[in-house]
């Protein structure tokens, strides 16, 4: 009896030894699989969740259906009433639901909201499936629609439109003694005065919008106006930048080499050292703009920035696209270009399709960005004084050098400041305007310094530009102060006086 009583008292002993040992070995795996979760995750949803903030105002190229009507993103079929401010609508999708976590969609919504876009983040949340379970979802919701409800329509015939050329990046080299520093001192303005510039216009409320946000061009083509809501204190400007072409009259003095696509997917510029080797930076207006407004979302109106008015003879954004450097055509090679092509002997067919393809990347990733284009003749020619003919060869050299690049769009902007008639309203009779219109212009501007001037027609819309460069600020200072403080922003290293034009 008392040997049976110990051997099951062993067997009891050994059961329970084995069953801690089997719940050690459980606790081991539990733990191990617990390890192996927190990595994946680290590895894997945070650098999603990463990419998905960077990448938000990505989200908002999809199409929604709005109270207004589709929405299109870039590069689909949109009628002419929605014009090229469509391809920057900063609205997401209802047609596929929004993904993603609580959290990320509130956060997606909510930079569509500080850009004003309010019916945007409406919807965006409203797709989601999980919307009528989430009450934080619905909180955003709420807040949207009652920041909304404190909008009123900006009065389009105030929205002032201010402009620049190439920003110097170096001022040592820009004004350096030599014949073309008058020219520079006049028309461009160095990268610390249009930061000042910027940030000033940032802090009195300034927001950048459309010329697209301004008017309506309808399918029989005629042209109403739009409407722009802000909030109180806001103040709706148009920005634009002449000649982005990196001209070659330019190099070593200062200027941007070209606009790249970064390995980040970003619009940057380069940017010839001293040594030779190639600097990468916010060097000019597109980059600068792209990194304020991701600092800043509610200096952008639904995701829009500037329009940048190309000419083409010497080709777009810093690379050579004219046809003249595929052809080399003799008699319309210029000194600069004959340099272009003693420096580069081996610039052939091949070469200057990649200066294409490149540049039309460019391009499309600014337009994804909300940048707009406009024509700015091809050859840098004041209509009128150039002749309806000349007029005439230089718009199909646009079309065919320029646009073909950039994509396509219906507003020029004059060269010189120039226009195609008076203060009076186009019509009919004026051969410039009724040749233009046939070609698909809409939207026409000119450079009149006073703070704004906007003209509508019926089948056009006119605005007056201001330059902000060295001639403006040290003539007329006082023209600027609803803007800025020159003496705030001032480049000391601007020589004095400037040259009077």
């Amino acid at each position: 009896m008392e040997e049976r009583d110990r051997k099951l008292a062993n067997r009891r002993m050994r059961r329970r030894r084995n069953e801690l040992i089997i719940k050690c070995i459980i606790s081991l795996l539990v733990l191990i699989v617990i390890i192996l979760s927190v990595i994946l995750i680290k590895e894997v949803a945070v650098p999603e969740l990463t990419k998905k903030k960077e990448t938000k105002r990505r989200m908002a190229t999809e199409a929604v259906q709005t109270e207004e009507g589709t929405v299109i993103p870039d590069g689909q079929e949109q009628d002419a009433s929605q014009g090229m401010a469509a391809s920057q609508g900063a609205t997401v999708s209802q047609s596929t639901a929004a993904s993603g976590t609580e959290e990320e969609m509130i956060a997606a919504a909510d930079y569509m909201a500080a850009q004003y876009d309010y019916d945007g983040a409406i919807a965006y949340l409203q797709s989601s499936d999980v919307y009528t379970g989430s009450q934080a979802m619905q909180d955003a919701v709420a807040g949207y629609e009652n920041t909304k409800a404190t909008c009123t329509a900006y009065p389009l015939d105030q929205i002032t439109h201010v402009f620049f050329h190439t920003m110097i990046k170096d001022t040592s080299k820009a004004f350096d003694g030599d014949s073309k520093e008058a020219g520079y001192n006049q028309v461009m303005t160095t990268m610390s005065e249009f930061e000042g510039i910027m940030q000033s216009m940032y802090e009195k409320g300034y927001v950048m919008v459309s010329l697209h946000d301004m008017c309506k061009v309808n399918s029989d083509g005629t042209v109403s106006r739009g409407e722009i809501l802000l909030p109180p204190g806001k103040k709706a400007f148009v920005l634009s930048q002449d000649d982005v072409s990196y001209y070659h009259y330019m190099d070593g003095d200062g200027f941007a080499q070209k606009l790249i696509v970064d390995e980040n997917g970003e619009v940057k510029n380069t940017y010839v050292e001293e040594d030779g080797s190639i600097s990468v930076g916010d060097y000019d207006m597109v980059p600068w703009i792209d990194t304020f407004v991701k600092e800043h979302p509610d200096f952008s109106y639904h995701g829009h920035k500037g329009i940048l008015a190309l000419t083409g003879y010497e080709g777009v954004l810093g690379y050579r696209t004219d046809e003249v450097y595929r052809t080399k055509e003799a008699g319309r090679i210029t000194e600069y270009q004959q340099k272009f092509f003693d420096d580069n002997p081996d610039f052939d067919e091949a070469a200057w399709q990649n200066e294409v393809d490149q540049a039309k990347h460019v391009a499309s990733v600014m337009r994804e960005n909300g940048w707009e284009f406009a024509s700015h003749t091809w050859g840098h020619i004041s209509p009128q004084a150039a002749g309806i003919d000349k007029l005439k060869t230089d718009t199909q050299r646009w079309l065919d050098n320029v646009e073909t690049v950039v994509g396509d769009t219906d507003v020029i902007i004059f060269a010189f400041g120039a226009d195609i008639g008076d203060w009076q309203p186009y019509t009919s009779d004026n051969e410039y305007f009724t040749y233009l219109k046939s070609q698909g212009f809409n939207i026409f501007c000119n450079v009149d310094s006073s703070q704004y001037w906007v003209q509508f027609g019926d089948t056009f819309m006119r605005q007056g530009r201001r330059n902000l460069d060295g001639y403006r600020m040290y003539y007329n200072p006082d023209m600027l102060s609803d803007l800025f403080d020159v003496n705030s922003v001032w480049d000391s290293s601007r020589p004095t006086p400037v040259p009077e034009m």
